[in-house]
């Protein structure tokens, strides 16, 4: 090799030496941009949790949702030919066995009017209470509570209070007064504004003929081969209508439809009939009139007419929309939700507040139910709890006999 060309590689060694440390930095910067760039960059969890807050990228995900929601996965129909014709054999098994269902609701609605007549004598004392038309014997009005128990001292105590209150009465002449109260006032307009789904059909104006309102009864009847039951409602005279007692009429259907019986779940609420209320002159509180000006084109005289328009009320349970007898036929979605409604309404009515009157006036049937509800969402919150705790419950070192907050879980549960 010349001198030359060693020449020339020396200088290419010193030139490449010389550019390393360059190259050298220009790898740590770059080393240092790539450190930066992640917490630059909003991660993924974040992008999501970004998106979930956009409302257009919400109802996007919903209709997605919506469309998948009843649509095949594809796997029964890439079954073979022959499970197929086994599959519809056991659909065939399923309309027969909705059939012997239909039959088993048919008998349970006669066991249902056979028991009404039972239920009717307790029913009947249980108004004459409500309307103080009786008064209840000594032992009938005996009643144990576990959370009333009281040691004999605080018995004692309390009797010789309510003697001396007593006698202070009758020297005010409170006693009179007190003897006046008739009944239990009040009872079934008490139940209405304290259940869920009917205090908000009570408005202000309701609340004075609801007062009269006696006592409710459930029947049940077959009409035109379909199962049917009927809620009465019986008033005392009043201000308002002369009618002594309102009905509403409920038809059921206990087959499957022909059409989709797949669809059968028990009996289901069809149609519903109101009655005509005859209201007293100016009382009817379901309508309200108001005023309207009006302008005479030609003249420019102005007028005032009054017009009557729908009010809110109750009492509009009674008119409830028409069904039309053509099952096919389509309804509004407004008609459609007040039939749900006013079905879910005659449901709860029959099955529930007939038969527990009295637990519903004293909240106590509504506290059952609040409490269920409450418990469920316990039970979930124990099933989701938070990372920190399902944590400490998964780590190897984690002893439950050292957490102050675990307790020893009873071997037995006592069934409500």
């Amino acid at each position: 090799m010349s001198s030359g060309d060693a020449k020339t590689s020396d200088k290419d060694v010193v030139e490449h030496d010389e550019e390393k440390p360059e190259t050298e930095v220009d790898d740590e910067s770059a080393t240092l941009n790539a450190d930066e760039t992640p917490q630059s960059m909003p991660s993924a969890s974040q992008i999501t949790a970004e998106m979930m807050q956009n409302p257009q990228v919400l109802a996007a995900l919903q209709n997605r949702i919506e469309d998948m929601v009843g649509n095949s996965s594809g796997y029964i129909e890439s079954l073979p030919k022959v499970v197929k014709r086994r599959i519809h054999a056991l659909k065939n098994l399923q309309v027969k066995s909705m059939n012997i269902e239909s039959k088993f609701f048919e008998e349970v609605h006669e066991l249902e009017r056979k028991y009404m007549a039972i239920y009717a004598p307790l029913f009947d004392r249980r108004r004459d209470i409500i309307q103080g038309e009786i008064e209840p014997t000594d032992s009938e009005c005996e009643w144990h509570s576990e959370d009333e128990e009281e040691d004999e001292n605080t018995k004692e105590n309390k009797k010789n209070k309510n003697e001396e209150k007593a006698v202070e009465d009758k020297v005010n002449g409170d006693e009179e007064i007190i003897d006046d109260i008739k009944g239990i006032p009040e009872f079934w307009l008490t139940i209405f504004k304290s259940t869920d789904v009917l205090q908000d059909m009570i408005q202000d104006h309701d609340e004075p003929i609801l007062k009269s309102l006696k006592d409710i009864r459930v029947s049940f009847s077959e009409l035109n081969e379909h199962m049917a039951f009927t809620l009465e409602f019986l008033f005392e005279p009043n201000d308002y209508f002369t009618n002594t007692s309102l009905k509403k009429l409920y038809k059921l259907r206990a087959q499957p439809d022909d059409k989709d019986p797949f669809t059968f779940d028990g009996p289901e609420i069809t149609s519903c009939t109101g009655c005509k209320i005859d209201w007293k002159k100016g009382k009817n509180v379901t309508v309200k009139t108001i005023k309207k000006k009006q302008k005479h084109k030609g003249r420019g005289t102005v007028r005032t007419v009054s017009k009557q328009i729908s009010n809110d009320s109750f009492f509009n349970f009674f008119s409830p929309p028409e069904v039309p007898e053509d099952a096919d036929a389509e309804l509004d979605s407004d008609t459609e939700n007040l039939l749900t409604s006013d079905f879910e309404i005659g449901h709860i009515i029959r099955e529930r507040i007939v038969p527990r009157a009295v637990l519903y006036f004293t909240g106590e049937a509504q506290m059952d139910y609040e409490y269920d509800d409450e418990e469920e969402e316990e039970e979930d919150e124990e099933g989701h709890g938070s990372g920190e705790d399902t944590d400490s419950e998964n780590d190897s070192d984690y002893d439950p006999s050292k957490d102050p907050g675990t307790k020893e879980q009873p071997q037995e549960c006592k069934q409500q």
